[in-house]
């Protein structure tokens, strides 16, 4: 009889809760259970879980290498996805194997390279990878002659942290003046460029930021599947035009993505992102992790996800070439549940710290949370 696998994701993003179902309707027919742990007892990844815990909070990486180690001890984990602390995590691997856990990661210099994005860009178009322009700021100073430097070539300039992920801390810099007009429907992305310059100069410390033209859509997501051999066995692109999403085989978005995920080691799943830059793709982003949007792929009669994990546990399933591209599709939210609020939790009134309480054999929820989910 076929043991089944435990596999455990640490404080990943909601939307994996369709990477769990995933894994659970593997085409082996292999029986899974889901070990999950976050910050927020309100994740809806926690009640998707066969079991889950708390995190504690404000860990060093060191310290949280030892709680992982813990945690994969204890609960008996075949595979762990770790998002967050992934560079402390896999310069451990070696301990983690010897409790019985394939870390499901690329390699420490592989994490190493994507962390920061100016060496990200430098590393990839030394072989061969079209990237866009880039001016790293740290000062007001800097961001002016930057953005005047991108607006004279009739361009857009945004800037985005230099390290990072998500789209965290994206903005478009605009010259039009502050007004009431800013303050009517939805926020946007666009700040004005005077109010940024003045930010930076009150600072106490200077900011990382890399500055670039604003590039056009499509946006293409290439989702790459790669063994500890570096050989990629999947890569698709999903395609982002505004609400319309589909799919990809064509080369010139999977070349590149291959390139990378090849020329670096990017193990198991990554997320290499493209946009365009006048009439030519060029790297946007590169994630060392899954993407939250993986699920789609489902769509192509794929399931990444375990075939990931069998390449974790040894059992390679081969190349893979998706049976067929999906449908045009777009992405609405839906009902999620949640675990049940701990009658402690509803006392707000309460002076006394709350106790941290293990969801562990998690009953019927009583609340429930939105996530994505796909609508052809």
């Amino acid at each position: 009889m076929v043991s089944r696998v435990r596999v455990w994701l640490n404080r990943t993003y909601a939307e994996n809760v369709f990477f769990m179902d995933q894994l659970r309707r593997n085409p082996s027919d292999r029986a899974v259970e889901i070990h999950a742990t976050h910050g927020d007892p309100d994740s809806p990844v926690l009640a998707a879980a066969d079991t889950a815990e708390l995190e504690p909070e404000n860990l060093s990486p060191a310290g949280y290498v030892e709680y992982a180690l813990d945690q994969c001890a204890r609960r008996g984990i075949d595979v762990f996805v770790p998002r967050l602390h992934q560079s402390a995590i896999v310069a451990h691997r070696a301990e983690f194997e010897a409790v019985g856990t394939a870390v499901l990661a690329p390699p420490p210099e592989a994490v190493a390279v994507f962390q920061d994005k100016v060496i990200a860009y430098e590393a990839v178009q030394a072989i061969g990878v079209p990237v866009p322009p880039w001016w790293r700021v740290r000062s007001g100073d800097e961001l002016v002659a930057a953005v005047e430097e991108l607006e004279a070539g009739g361009y857009k300039a945004c800037f985005k942290p230099a390290s990072g992920a998500g789209g965290v801390g994206f903005r478009v810099i605009t010259r039009t003046p502050f007004s009431l007009m800013h303050l009517g429907g939805f926020p946007s992305p666009y700040v004005q460029l005077d109010l940024v310059v003045e930010a930076l100069r009150r600072a106490e410390e200077p900011v990382d930021w890399l500055v670039m033209p604003r590039l056009e859509q499509p946006e293409v997501s290439v989702d790459c599947l790669t063994g500890p051999d570096s050989r990629v066995r999947l890569a698709v692109g999903r395609t982002k035009n505004g609400r319309r999403r589909g799919f990809t085989l064509h080369e010139q978005w999977l070349d590149p993505a291959r390139r990378i995920a090849e020329g670096f080691g990017l193990h198991y799943l990554s997320n290499i992102q493209f946009r365009m830059f006048g009439e030519q793709p060029v790297l946007m982003d590169v994630n060392t992790r899954p993407a939250g949007g993986l699920h789609q792929l489902s769509l192509c009669g794929v399931n990444a996800p375990w075939a990931a994990v069998q390449l974790a546990l040894g059992e390679d399933p081969g190349e893979m070439v998706p049976p067929f591209l999906g449908q045009d599709y777009t992405v609405v939210s839906g009902p999620r549940p949640l675990r049940p609020v701990s009658l402690p939790q509803q006392r707000p009134e309460a002076t006394e710290p709350l106790p941290t309480v293990p969801v562990d054999s998690v009953e019927a929820p009583a609340q429930a949370t939105t996530v994505e989910a796909l609508r052809l």
